[in-house]
């Protein structure tokens, strides 16, 4: 009788110890309750199938908002992103008079899985970040504009 109780609690402990903390994810320590910090994921890597800007939203559209200017009152935009990788953009300068509009076409490329670079021949700055329904301009390099007039650098779906 005893061997019969020690071999039911032996084989209890095997089962429980194989399942508790497992909990099909691997991870023995369940009380872990830390976050992982978010990484980006390169374009280029085998990752690049997971879900981004450019394979998951819909950036066709026509985008709009009035950006900063140095010498006048802001630059009114108007950015058409069209399903064939082509744009229009309209250029209208405030505080100027009618004759300070401009419209150009060309093609945009993706440089990742969130910005886009227009493909034009301007000397303005023609690369974006796109989020939902968003197009962040970016500076000369590249990178986010930051500082207190970063907001106004966003053209809205």
């Amino acid at each position: 009788m005893i061997k019969r109780i020690l071999t039911y609690v032996l084989v209890s402990g095997i089962f429980w110890s194989c399942n508790n903390g497992t909990k099909g994810t691997g991870d023995i320590n369940t009380t872990d309750t830390t976050t992982e910090e978010y990484v980006p994921i390169d374009a280029t890597s085998d990752t690049a199938d997971m879900h981004n800007a450019q394979n998951s939203l819909d950036v066709v559209g026509i985008y709009k908002g009035v950006l900063p200017c140095a010498d006048c009152e802001g630059i009114n935009t108007e950015l058409e992103l069209k399903a064939d990788s082509t744009y229009t953009l309209k250029n209208s300068y405030l505080g100027k008079g009618d004759s300070q509009s401009f419209e150009e076409d060309g093609r945009y490329v993706w440089i990742d899985g969130s910005t886009i670079e227009l493909k034009g021949g301007r000397d303005a700055p023609g690369k974006y970040y796109v989020g939902e329904n968003t197009l962040t301009q970016l500076d000369m390099n590249g990178d986010k504009i930051t500082g207190a007039l970063a907001d106004k650098y966003i053209l809205r779906k």
